[in-house]
């Protein structure tokens, strides 16, 4: 059983940077996603940007995923393989980004409306936002891991929205994946203690529908079970006294998306 590793504040620095890093890219993505545009494009863009800036992309040939993007579609939850797709007016596009700087890892989430979408989906998106911003006020010295996921779930379900039970967020350090891990669905007060120099990505799979999700054969993509939409946010957190400090960020994505509505 693997132990959770702790960062020196030197060290939340560098996953910072490498979490900036991931936040940048998604504006990248911001700025040219929408209708006639491939997935496969995004991913492209993608690692182009990551690898300028002096980063590895964190997904490429992680247990052999072949992609820098994990970029599921509409009732796909996660891990969906960039492709030939064409975005269309509607389309719901959960994009995750993992990069590697300085040998740590900075990972982040972030859901893209293409065009107009409709009033569940909005919906949808935001109770998600709201789901992550609600579990990363838990991650705080003296809180527990089930706080992060009963503040989630609770949410969630008093939307009317199912939560993925079957995918979880972790810890973020030199490795991708590391202990502990972050449910988002728990019991105020249980599981492991949060302290000072924990580093966690916070990442809410909230479904329209029901909670289920099935695996697909290409051993990757997630999807949900009524074909309902599905809405991933995620961010890099390290644990602090008395509040979380939020590595990664949405700032960039927002300001350009901001930026493209107003033209």
């Amino acid at each position: 059983m693997s132990k959770i590793i702790y960062k020196s504040a030197e060290e939340i620095e560098l996953i910072r940077a490498s979490s900036l890093l991931v936040s940048k890219t998604h504006a990248e993505i911001a700025k040219v996603i929408g209708p006639g545009v491939s997935t496969i494009e995004l991913d492209r863009l993608a690692e182009t940007f990551i690898r300028d800036n002096g980063g590895i992309p964190a997904f490429l040939n992680y247990h052999g995923f072949p992609y820098s993007l994990c970029i599921s579609l509409n009732d796909q939850v996660v891990h969906g393989f960039p492709g030939k797709y064409i975005l269309k007016e509607g389309d719901l596009v959960s994009v995750d980004c993992g990069v590697v700087l300085n040998k740590y890892v900075g990972d982040s989430a972030y859901t893209f409306a293409i065009g107009e979408v409709s009033d569940e989906v909005k919906k949808l998106m935001r109770v998600t936002q709201e789901c992550l911003k609600l579990g990363v006020e838990k991650a705080v010295a003296g809180m527990r891991i089930g706080d992060i996921g009963y503040a989630v779930q609770e949410h969630a379900e008093k939307n009317g929205f199912g939560v993925v039970k079957e995918l979880v967020g972790h810890g973020v350090g030199r490795q991708l994946h590391e202990k502990p891990e972050v449910p988002n669905y728990g019991k105020r007060g249980s599981g492991t203690k949060l302290e000072e120099g924990m580093v966690i990505a916070i990442e809410p799979m909230i479904n329209a529908g029901r909670a289920g999700v099935k695996f697909w054969d290409d051993g990757w993509t997630v999807s949900t079970v009524d074909k309902k939409p599905s809405a991933h946010y995620e961010h890099t957190v390290a644990v602090g006294k008395g509040k979380p400090d939020i590595l990664s960020t949405f700032e960039y994505v927002e300001n350009v998306l901001k930026e493209k509505n107003n033209n």
